[in-house]
């Protein structure tokens, strides 16, 4: 498998996730990192985005996913995250962290990370 990433960081959508009650009903800030395994060579070459992983299309699906569903746990959400990814042409492998800012007192954040291969 190719080392080669592209990046997505620091991705802030707005939309319900969480258990309680009041989570359900308000939306709340979601934090969501992508790292996304390809090979960028022809990319490199050709100067070329339809050679590469484009960022930019698969911030779009991951912001309309993540404001149209509701989930109640960052896990399940970082896993759909995760499957829209590798559902691009070149994606090898995807590392997702999702994340709520403020949610525990005291801590700026809490959420997951998640690595995930495409099945061939």
């Amino acid at each position: 498998m190719n080392q080669d990433r592209v990046l997505i960081s620091d991705l802030l959508v707005r939309g319900i996730i969480g258990i309680n009650d009041w989570e359900r009903k308000n939306k709340q800030d979601i934090l969501i990192n992508i790292v996304i395994f390809t090979d960028l060579r022809k990319a490199g070459e050709s100067d070329d985005i339809t050679d590469s992983v484009n960022y930019r299309t698969i911030s779009k699906k991951v912001i309309s996913h993540t404001e149209q569903t509701s989930r109640f746990t960052v896990e399940a959400l970082a896993n759909d995250i995760a499957k829209i990814c590798l559902g691009e042409p070149g994606a090898e492998k995807v590392n997702v962290r999702v994340e709520k800012p403020g949610a525990v007192r005291f801590a700026k954040s809490v959420g997951v990370e998640i690595e995930r291969t495409r099945k061939n």
